[in-house]
């Protein structure tokens, strides 16, 4: 089954790699960091603290 709620928008690196990803159906942006074994994702944020959000469009 193929899932396309997600996009990446962003990436950089090659062993550490940090990625942004988009939410096509909410438009939260999350930051995503993976380095060998380990990464984490998490909301990004802005300097209020609330989720980037992009806009939504139509497909």
């Amino acid at each position: 089954m193929k899932n396309d709620r997600f996009e990446a928008i962003y990436s950089q690196g090659k062993m550490n790699v940090t990625e942004i990803w988009v939410d096509k159906e909410t438009g939260v942006n999350y930051l995503f960091r993976h380095s060998g074994y380990a990464g984490g994702l998490t909301p990004l944020l802005d300097r209020e603290g609330k989720p980037v959000i992009s806009p939504i469009t139509s497909q």
